[in-house]
Protein backbone atom coordinates (compact mmCIF):
# COMPACT_ATOMS: atom_id res chain seq x y z
CA UNK A 1 0.00 0.00 0.00
CA UNK A 2 1.21 3.51 -0.77
CA UNK A 3 1.27 6.67 0.70
CA UNK A 4 -1.45 8.00 -1.40
CA UNK A 5 -3.60 5.29 -0.95
CA UNK A 6 -6.29 6.31 1.85
CA UNK A 7 -6.32 4.27 4.89
CA UNK A 8 -8.89 2.20 5.22
CA UNK A 9 -8.86 2.30 9.19
CA UNK A 10 -9.90 5.81 8.86
CA UNK A 11 -12.83 4.77 7.35
CA UNK A 12 -13.84 2.03 8.80
CA UNK A 13 -12.02 1.68 12.01
CA UNK A 14 -9.60 -1.73 10.86
CA UNK A 15 -7.14 -2.97 9.37
CA UNK A 16 -7.48 -5.39 6.57
CA UNK A 17 -3.73 -6.79 7.71
CA UNK A 18 -5.46 -8.88 10.57
CA UNK A 19 -7.02 -11.73 10.16
CA UNK A 20 -10.36 -10.42 11.95
CA UNK A 21 -11.20 -8.42 9.27
CA UNK A 22 -14.09 -9.55 8.18
CA UNK A 23 -15.96 -10.34 11.38
CA UNK A 24 -14.85 -6.93 12.60
CA UNK A 25 -16.58 -5.35 9.64
CA UNK A 26 -19.30 -7.35 10.15
CA UNK A 27 -20.21 -6.16 13.33
CA UNK A 28 -18.87 -2.47 12.55
CA UNK A 29 -21.70 -2.43 9.74
CA UNK A 30 -24.41 -3.58 11.56
CA UNK A 31 -23.56 -1.41 14.23
CA UNK A 32 -23.98 1.73 11.84
CA UNK A 33 -26.88 0.27 10.68
CA UNK A 34 -28.63 -0.17 13.83
CA UNK A 35 -27.58 3.43 14.79
CA UNK A 36 -28.99 4.71 11.02
CA UNK A 37 -32.02 2.83 12.53
CA UNK A 38 -32.01 4.36 15.53
CA UNK A 39 -31.67 7.59 14.12
CA UNK A 40 -33.80 7.31 11.72
CA UNK A 41 -36.86 6.07 14.64
CA UNK A 42 -35.44 9.65 16.58
CA UNK A 43 -36.46 11.84 13.39
CA UNK A 44 -39.56 10.23 13.21
CA UNK A 45 -40.14 10.50 17.42
CA UNK A 46 -38.85 14.09 16.94
CA UNK A 47 -41.36 15.45 14.14
CA UNK A 48 -44.25 14.41 17.06
CA UNK A 49 -43.69 18.03 18.13
CA UNK A 50 -46.64 19.79 16.77
CA UNK A 51 -48.98 16.56 18.25
CA UNK A 52 -48.33 18.08 21.74
CA UNK A 53 -45.83 16.36 24.81
CA UNK A 54 -47.56 13.30 25.16
CA UNK A 55 -47.81 11.97 21.82
CA UNK A 56 -43.84 13.48 21.87
CA UNK A 57 -42.71 11.37 24.87
CA UNK A 58 -44.52 8.10 23.89
CA UNK A 59 -43.02 8.05 20.13
CA UNK A 60 -39.68 8.76 22.19
CA UNK A 61 -39.94 5.92 24.50
CA UNK A 62 -41.28 3.79 21.59
CA UNK A 63 -37.81 5.07 19.66
CA UNK A 64 -35.96 4.01 22.50
CA UNK A 65 -37.82 0.40 23.25
CA UNK A 66 -37.40 -0.37 19.00
CA UNK A 67 -34.08 0.52 19.29
CA UNK A 68 -33.00 -1.40 22.50
CA UNK A 69 -35.76 -4.42 22.34
CA UNK A 70 -35.88 -3.28 25.63
CA UNK A 71 -38.05 -5.21 28.09
CA UNK A 72 -38.99 -1.35 29.84
CA UNK A 73 -38.34 1.68 29.50
CA UNK A 74 -39.27 4.94 31.63
CA UNK A 75 -39.14 7.96 31.17
CA UNK A 76 -39.25 10.68 34.02
CA UNK A 77 -39.05 14.11 34.85
CA UNK A 78 -37.93 15.70 37.87
CA UNK A 79 -40.45 17.55 40.01
CA UNK A 80 -40.44 21.13 39.04
CA UNK A 81 -38.45 20.71 35.84
CA UNK A 82 -40.40 21.99 32.54
CA UNK A 83 -43.43 23.16 34.87
CA UNK A 84 -45.74 23.28 31.13
CA UNK A 85 -44.38 19.84 29.85
CA UNK A 86 -46.49 16.73 29.77
CA UNK A 87 -46.94 13.75 31.09
CA UNK A 88 -44.35 14.17 33.48
CA UNK A 89 -43.60 9.84 33.93
CA UNK A 90 -43.98 7.24 31.49
CA UNK A 91 -43.69 2.92 31.18
CA UNK A 92 -43.41 0.99 28.43
CA UNK A 93 -43.48 -2.54 29.37
CA UNK A 94 -42.85 -5.54 27.90
CA UNK A 95 -46.05 -5.41 25.38
CA UNK A 96 -44.73 -2.07 24.58
CA UNK A 97 -48.02 -0.62 25.71
CA UNK A 98 -47.14 2.92 27.31
CA UNK A 99 -49.47 4.15 30.43
CA UNK A 100 -49.25 7.09 32.25
CA UNK A 101 -48.02 6.39 35.98
CA UNK A 102 -49.48 9.92 37.06
CA UNK A 103 -53.10 8.95 35.60
CA UNK A 104 -53.61 5.80 34.77
CA UNK A 105 -53.12 2.64 36.77
CA UNK A 106 -50.92 0.16 35.20
CA UNK A 107 -49.47 -3.21 36.53
CA UNK A 108 -47.75 -3.63 38.83
CA UNK A 109 -44.29 -2.72 37.74
CA UNK A 110 -41.04 -4.59 38.94
CA UNK A 111 -39.45 -2.73 42.01
CA UNK A 112 -36.06 -1.45 39.92
CA UNK A 113 -38.41 0.31 37.61
CA UNK A 114 -40.38 1.96 40.49
CA UNK A 115 -37.29 2.94 42.36
CA UNK A 116 -36.09 4.25 39.10
CA UNK A 117 -38.96 6.49 38.81
CA UNK A 118 -38.89 7.62 42.13
CA UNK A 119 -35.09 8.99 41.89
CA UNK A 120 -35.77 10.81 38.85
CA UNK A 121 -39.12 12.38 40.36
CA UNK A 122 -36.94 13.65 43.81
CA UNK A 123 -34.47 14.48 42.00
CA UNK A 124 -32.02 12.17 43.77
CA UNK A 125 -30.15 11.01 40.65
CA UNK A 126 -26.98 13.48 40.95
CA UNK A 127 -25.60 16.12 39.01
CA UNK A 128 -24.06 13.54 36.61
CA UNK A 129 -24.66 14.13 32.77
CA UNK A 130 -23.22 11.09 31.28
CA UNK A 131 -25.27 8.07 30.39
CA UNK A 132 -24.48 4.94 33.20
CA UNK A 133 -24.40 1.35 30.81
CA UNK A 134 -24.56 -1.63 32.05
CA UNK A 135 -24.96 -4.62 29.52
CA UNK A 136 -28.55 -5.11 30.14
CA UNK A 137 -29.42 -1.44 32.02
CA UNK A 138 -29.30 1.96 30.64
CA UNK A 139 -29.90 4.99 32.57
CA UNK A 140 -29.58 8.30 30.68
CA UNK A 141 -30.04 11.89 32.36
CA UNK A 142 -32.18 14.68 30.39
CA UNK A 143 -29.72 17.80 30.64
CA UNK A 144 -31.08 21.22 29.80
CA UNK A 145 -30.35 24.51 29.99
CA UNK A 146 -26.83 23.12 32.12
CA UNK A 147 -29.02 21.17 34.42
CA UNK A 148 -30.71 17.82 34.81
CA UNK A 149 -34.60 18.00 34.10
CA UNK A 150 -35.27 14.39 33.96
CA UNK A 151 -33.67 10.59 32.29
CA UNK A 152 -34.68 7.60 30.31
CA UNK A 153 -33.93 4.09 31.30
CA UNK A 154 -34.26 0.63 29.95
CA UNK A 155 -33.95 -2.96 30.53
CA UNK A 156 -32.99 -5.23 28.36
CA UNK A 157 -33.48 -8.96 27.56
CA UNK A 158 -30.35 -11.43 28.22
CA UNK A 159 -29.47 -11.57 24.71
CA UNK A 160 -29.65 -7.83 24.41
CA UNK A 161 -26.28 -6.66 25.19
CA UNK A 162 -25.75 -2.70 25.70
CA UNK A 163 -22.45 -0.70 24.48
CA UNK A 164 -20.98 2.30 23.46
CA UNK A 165 -23.05 2.87 20.76
CA UNK A 166 -26.61 2.04 22.24
CA UNK A 167 -25.02 5.44 24.95
CA UNK A 168 -24.33 7.92 21.93
CA UNK A 169 -27.74 7.14 20.58
CA UNK A 170 -29.70 7.53 23.88
CA UNK A 171 -27.52 10.40 24.36
CA UNK A 172 -28.92 11.87 21.32
CA UNK A 173 -32.06 10.96 22.28
CA UNK A 174 -32.31 12.14 25.66
CA UNK A 175 -30.64 15.71 24.18
CA UNK A 176 -33.05 16.31 21.69
CA UNK A 177 -35.89 15.17 23.70
CA UNK A 178 -35.51 17.85 26.43
CA UNK A 179 -35.33 20.18 23.35
CA UNK A 180 -38.53 19.21 21.77
CA UNK A 181 -40.57 18.84 24.94
CA UNK A 182 -39.81 22.52 25.34
CA UNK A 183 -40.70 23.45 21.76
CA UNK A 184 -43.85 21.38 21.88
CA UNK A 185 -44.65 22.80 25.57
CA UNK A 186 -43.97 26.59 23.84
CA UNK A 187 -45.75 25.72 20.88
CA UNK A 188 -48.99 24.03 23.13
CA UNK A 189 -49.29 27.42 24.85
CA UNK A 190 -48.55 30.02 21.73
CA UNK A 191 -51.86 27.29 19.99
CA UNK A 192 -53.91 28.16 22.98
CA UNK A 193 -52.85 31.81 23.31
CA UNK A 194 -53.55 32.01 19.79
CA UNK A 195 -57.13 30.16 19.63
CA UNK A 196 -58.15 32.29 22.14
CA UNK A 197 -56.85 35.68 20.28
CA UNK A 198 -59.22 34.14 17.49
CA UNK A 199 -61.81 33.70 19.67
CA UNK A 200 -61.49 37.23 21.45
CA UNK A 201 -61.48 38.40 18.17
CA UNK A 202 -64.72 36.97 16.47
CA UNK A 203 -66.21 38.04 19.52
CA UNK A 204 -64.85 41.79 19.14
CA UNK A 205 -66.06 41.56 15.79
CA UNK A 206 -69.63 40.14 16.90
CA UNK A 207 -69.59 43.00 19.98
CA UNK A 208 -68.61 45.59 17.23
CA UNK A 209 -71.40 44.63 14.59
CA UNK A 210 -74.33 44.03 17.71
CA UNK A 211 -72.92 47.91 18.70
CA UNK A 212 -73.35 49.28 15.32
CA UNK A 213 -77.49 48.02 15.68
CA UNK A 214 -77.29 49.48 18.49
CA UNK A 215 -75.82 52.29 18.10
CA UNK A 216 -78.36 52.81 14.74
CA UNK A 217 -81.60 52.16 17.61
CA UNK A 218 -80.08 54.57 19.13
CA UNK A 219 -80.04 57.26 17.17
CA UNK A 220 -82.97 56.23 15.46
CA UNK A 221 -84.29 56.58 19.16
CA UNK A 222 -82.78 60.05 20.12
CA UNK A 223 -84.06 61.18 16.81
CA UNK A 224 -87.96 59.94 17.41
CA UNK A 225 -87.39 61.79 21.46
CA UNK A 226 -86.01 64.84 19.85
CA UNK A 227 -89.44 65.11 17.59
CA UNK A 228 -91.27 63.91 20.09
CA UNK A 229 -89.67 66.60 22.83
CA UNK A 230 -90.17 69.23 20.08
CA UNK A 231 -93.66 68.76 19.78
CA UNK A 232 -94.04 68.50 23.38
CA UNK A 233 -92.43 71.99 23.45
CA UNK A 234 -95.01 73.46 20.52
CA UNK A 235 -97.54 71.81 22.21
CA UNK A 236 -96.98 73.41 25.67
CA UNK A 237 -96.67 76.73 24.27
CA UNK A 238 -99.67 76.84 22.38
CA UNK A 239 -101.63 75.42 25.81
CA UNK A 240 -99.99 77.97 27.40
CA UNK A 241 -100.80 81.17 25.23
CA UNK A 242 -104.69 79.70 24.89
CA UNK A 243 -104.60 79.54 28.45
CA UNK A 244 -102.82 83.07 29.11
CA UNK A 245 -105.87 84.42 26.36
CA UNK A 246 -109.20 82.37 28.21
CA UNK A 247 -107.75 84.01 31.22
CA UNK A 248 -107.49 87.39 30.75
CA UNK A 249 -108.97 88.56 26.80
CA UNK A 250 -111.54 86.00 27.10
CA UNK A 251 -113.29 87.65 30.21
CA UNK A 252 -113.26 91.03 29.48
CA UNK A 253 -114.65 90.14 25.95
CA UNK A 254 -117.66 87.75 27.26
CA UNK A 255 -118.46 90.53 30.14
CA UNK A 256 -118.60 93.15 26.95
CA UNK A 257 -121.17 90.53 25.90
CA UNK A 258 -122.60 90.35 28.76
CA UNK A 259 -123.49 94.40 28.84
CA UNK A 260 -124.05 94.63 24.73
CA UNK A 261 -127.00 91.92 25.81
CA UNK A 262 -128.55 93.51 28.49
CA UNK A 263 -128.96 96.63 26.18
CA UNK A 264 -130.99 94.52 23.97
CA UNK A 265 -133.53 94.07 26.68
CA UNK A 266 -136.08 97.03 27.07
CA UNK A 267 -134.13 99.36 29.69
CA UNK A 268 -133.85 103.31 30.01
CA UNK A 269 -131.99 105.29 27.27
CA UNK A 270 -129.80 106.52 29.99
CA UNK A 271 -128.88 103.29 31.56
CA UNK A 272 -128.28 101.24 28.09
CA UNK A 273 -125.93 103.98 26.97
CA UNK A 274 -123.72 103.50 30.27
CA UNK A 275 -123.67 99.79 29.50
CA UNK A 276 -122.91 100.44 25.86
CA UNK A 277 -119.66 102.68 27.16
CA UNK A 278 -118.79 99.98 29.94
CA UNK A 279 -119.12 97.69 27.09
CA UNK A 280 -117.09 99.70 25.17
CA UNK A 281 -114.56 100.25 27.75
CA UNK A 282 -114.07 96.57 27.85
CA UNK A 283 -113.19 95.85 24.92
CA UNK A 284 -110.91 98.33 24.97
CA UNK A 285 -109.43 96.63 28.20
CA UNK A 286 -109.50 93.42 25.92
CA UNK A 287 -107.62 94.90 23.66
CA UNK A 288 -104.78 96.36 26.74
CA UNK A 289 -104.75 92.76 27.67
CA UNK A 290 -103.86 91.22 24.42
CA UNK A 291 -101.22 93.87 23.85
CA UNK A 292 -100.29 92.61 26.95
CA UNK A 293 -100.28 89.23 26.83
CA UNK A 294 -98.12 88.81 23.42
CA UNK A 295 -95.89 91.45 25.26
CA UNK A 296 -95.44 89.00 28.19
CA UNK A 297 -94.84 86.01 26.59
CA UNK A 298 -92.10 87.36 24.59
CA UNK A 299 -90.51 89.57 27.50
CA UNK A 300 -91.15 87.72 30.60
CA UNK A 301 -89.42 89.49 33.63
CA UNK A 302 -90.36 90.10 37.31
CA UNK A 303 -89.24 94.20 37.62
CA UNK A 304 -91.71 96.35 39.29
CA UNK A 305 -94.01 94.11 40.04
CA UNK A 306 -97.19 94.29 42.48
CA UNK A 307 -97.25 91.85 45.64
CA UNK A 308 -99.84 89.10 45.31
CA UNK A 309 -102.37 90.42 48.00
CA UNK A 310 -102.22 94.13 46.19
CA UNK A 311 -103.00 92.45 42.63
CA UNK A 312 -105.97 90.58 44.31
CA UNK A 313 -107.13 93.57 45.63
CA UNK A 314 -107.42 95.34 42.72
CA UNK A 315 -108.67 91.89 40.97
CA UNK A 316 -111.76 92.01 43.30
CA UNK A 317 -113.13 95.49 42.23
CA UNK A 318 -112.15 95.32 38.65
CA UNK A 319 -115.05 94.17 36.08
CA UNK A 320 -116.93 92.84 38.61
CA UNK A 321 -120.86 93.47 38.30
CA UNK A 322 -122.51 96.00 40.82
CA UNK A 323 -125.29 93.17 41.92
CA UNK A 324 -121.80 91.18 43.24
CA UNK A 325 -119.93 91.92 46.19
CA UNK A 326 -116.37 90.89 46.90
CA UNK A 327 -114.37 90.59 50.15
CA UNK A 328 -110.72 90.00 50.27
CA UNK A 329 -109.21 88.28 53.24
CA UNK A 330 -105.57 87.43 54.13
CA UNK A 331 -104.65 85.21 56.24
CA UNK A 332 -101.39 85.00 57.72
CA UNK A 333 -97.68 86.87 57.46
CA UNK A 334 -97.24 86.98 53.49
CA UNK A 335 -94.69 85.82 51.49
CA UNK A 336 -92.44 86.81 48.52
CA UNK A 337 -93.38 84.14 46.20
CA UNK A 338 -92.11 83.57 42.78
CA UNK A 339 -93.71 85.82 40.14
CA UNK A 340 -94.73 82.59 38.06
CA UNK A 341 -96.56 81.24 41.12
CA UNK A 342 -98.28 84.88 41.95
CA UNK A 343 -99.11 84.74 38.36
CA UNK A 344 -101.04 81.44 38.72
CA UNK A 345 -102.55 82.14 41.95
CA UNK A 346 -103.85 85.57 39.82
CA UNK A 347 -105.15 84.13 37.05
CA UNK A 348 -107.02 80.96 39.33
CA UNK A 349 -108.51 83.97 41.19
CA UNK A 350 -109.73 85.60 38.16
CA UNK A 351 -111.27 82.99 36.38
CA UNK A 352 -112.69 81.78 39.48
CA UNK A 353 -114.31 85.19 40.13
CA UNK A 354 -115.57 85.34 36.44
CA UNK A 355 -117.11 82.26 36.86
CA UNK A 356 -118.97 83.34 40.26
CA UNK A 357 -120.16 86.26 38.43
CA UNK A 358 -121.04 84.76 34.72
CA UNK A 359 -122.65 81.42 35.52
CA UNK A 360 -123.03 81.37 39.52
CA UNK A 361 -126.17 84.11 39.96
CA UNK A 362 -124.43 84.70 43.35
CA UNK A 363 -124.26 88.37 45.00
CA UNK A 364 -120.98 87.88 47.07
CA UNK A 365 -118.02 86.09 46.98
CA UNK A 366 -115.07 86.16 49.59
CA UNK A 367 -111.37 86.08 48.04
CA UNK A 368 -109.27 84.52 50.54
CA UNK A 369 -105.12 83.87 50.63
CA UNK A 370 -103.87 82.28 53.65
CA UNK A 371 -100.12 81.97 54.60
CA UNK A 372 -99.77 78.34 56.24
CA UNK A 373 -96.85 76.99 58.05
CA UNK A 374 -95.89 74.66 54.95
CA UNK A 375 -98.16 76.15 51.87
CA UNK A 376 -99.95 78.71 50.86
CA UNK A 377 -103.90 78.80 50.16
CA UNK A 378 -106.61 80.40 47.77
CA UNK A 379 -110.12 80.13 47.61
CA UNK A 380 -112.99 81.71 46.24
CA UNK A 381 -116.24 81.21 47.79
CA UNK A 382 -119.85 82.77 46.88
CA UNK A 383 -123.48 82.36 47.31
CA UNK A 384 -125.05 81.13 44.18
CA UNK A 385 -126.75 77.97 42.60
CA UNK A 386 -123.21 75.98 41.42
CA UNK A 387 -123.23 72.15 42.41
CA UNK A 388 -119.97 71.22 43.47
CA UNK A 389 -120.44 67.65 42.29
CA UNK A 390 -121.28 68.72 38.56
CA UNK A 391 -118.19 71.09 38.17
CA UNK A 392 -116.26 68.14 39.30
CA UNK A 393 -117.43 66.32 36.46
CA UNK A 394 -117.09 68.86 34.41
CA UNK A 395 -113.34 69.26 35.19
CA UNK A 396 -112.75 65.51 35.02
CA UNK A 397 -114.10 65.94 31.14
CA UNK A 398 -112.33 69.29 30.09
CA UNK A 399 -109.01 67.47 31.50
CA UNK A 400 -109.65 63.91 29.26
CA UNK A 401 -111.72 64.74 26.15
CA UNK A 402 -112.28 68.96 25.94
CA UNK A 403 -113.77 68.55 22.82
CA UNK A 404 -115.41 71.75 22.09
CA UNK A 405 -113.33 74.11 24.55
CA UNK A 406 -116.15 74.42 27.33
CA UNK A 407 -115.12 74.35 30.86
CA UNK A 408 -111.41 75.49 30.02
CA UNK A 409 -111.16 77.57 32.36
CA UNK A 410 -111.46 74.89 35.35
CA UNK A 411 -108.77 72.75 33.92
CA UNK A 412 -106.63 75.62 33.48
CA UNK A 413 -107.02 76.30 37.02
CA UNK A 414 -106.25 72.78 37.58
CA UNK A 415 -103.64 73.02 35.53
CA UNK A 416 -101.84 75.83 37.14
CA UNK A 417 -102.31 74.29 40.48
CA UNK A 418 -100.52 71.10 39.14
CA UNK A 419 -97.33 73.22 37.84
CA UNK A 420 -96.35 74.14 41.22
CA UNK A 421 -96.70 71.21 43.02
CA UNK A 422 -100.45 71.99 44.30
CA UNK A 423 -103.85 70.78 43.72
CA UNK A 424 -107.32 72.29 43.25
CA UNK A 425 -110.42 71.45 45.15
CA UNK A 426 -114.19 72.27 44.40
CA UNK A 427 -116.17 71.88 47.19
CA UNK A 428 -119.65 73.45 48.75
CA UNK A 429 -119.26 76.65 50.24
CA UNK A 430 -120.26 77.39 53.89
CA UNK A 431 -122.38 81.02 52.23
CA UNK A 432 -123.88 77.87 50.15
CA UNK A 433 -122.87 78.34 46.51
CA UNK A 434 -119.28 76.78 45.18
CA UNK A 435 -115.68 76.91 47.36
CA UNK A 436 -112.49 76.82 44.54
CA UNK A 437 -109.19 76.35 46.29
CA UNK A 438 -106.11 76.28 45.39
CA UNK A 439 -103.31 74.71 47.92
CA UNK A 440 -99.38 75.03 46.80
CA UNK A 441 -96.86 74.12 49.08
CA UNK A 442 -93.54 76.52 49.71
CA UNK A 443 -90.74 73.95 48.45
CA UNK A 444 -92.39 74.46 45.31
CA UNK A 445 -92.97 78.37 45.53
CA UNK A 446 -89.76 79.87 46.73
CA UNK A 447 -87.16 81.98 44.27
CA UNK A 448 -84.72 79.66 43.19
Amino acid sequence: MTASQPDLSLLTGLRSGKNTFYPQYRGAAERLERVVHALELISRALVRTVDGPETLICAVAEAARAHLSAQWVVFALADGALGDAGPRRLVLGPDATPFLVDNVEGPPLPEDVVECLESIRLATIGDGRDPVIAPHHAFVPIALDGGVVGAFAAWTPDHRVLDATDSAVLSILASQTAVALQNSALYQSRRVLLERAESAYAEAHRTAADLAIRNAELEATQRQLGAAHRHQVLDDERHRIARELHDSVTQAVLSAGMQIELCRNDIPADERRERLDLAKELTRRAVEQLRSAIYALNHAQDADRTSLPEMLEQLSIVRMPDELRVSLRIEGTPLELSSECEHGLLRIAGEALFNTAVHAGATRATLRLAYREDHVQLSVADDGHGDPAYLRLMLRMAENNDVDGRHRGLANMAARAREHGGALEIRRARIGGVRVSARIPYERVSNP
